[in-house]
């Protein structure tokens, strides 16, 4: 079961790299699954994770307090207002938007109400 743990840690890495440069594909969620799966298949890829100067912060205040910074919500509330805008000018139809306006703002008002890391 263990390479399936490290299959899935790899993958999700993958995916969270590319939403850096991709729109409309998160980052966050992925690099979390990530660090969840190699914490469970492999070791070194975990260490590494929470070693990374970009997500290791982000990963460490998730894993001790489920908080994610107020930099990272402003980030991703403007970055899923931005794909809502393409959505309208876009979408062949307007439920289509709809749709995918209402789910990012279920997502970005559960994202606010987490809580923010404490100050060190």
């Amino acid at each position: 079961m263990r390479w399936a743990w490290w299959l899935l840690a790899w993958l999700s890495l993958g995916l969270g790299l590319l939403g850096v440069v991709l729109p409309g594909l998160p980052t966050v969620p992925f690099i979390l699954l990530s660090a969840y799966a190699a914490a469970r298949g492999s070791r070194r890829l975990h260490e590494r994770l929470l070693r990374d100067p970009r997500f290791g912060p982000m990963i460490v205040d998730w894993h001790e307090h489920g908080a994610v910074s107020r930099r990272a919500k402003w980030f991703a509330v403007t970055t899923m207002a931005a794909c809502a805008v393409l959505l309208w000018l876009t979408a062949p139809r307007w439920w289509m938007a709809a749709i995918g306006t209402g789910v990012m703002a279920v997502v970005g008002t559960w994202l606010w109400a987490r809580p923010e890391p404490p100050r060190a």
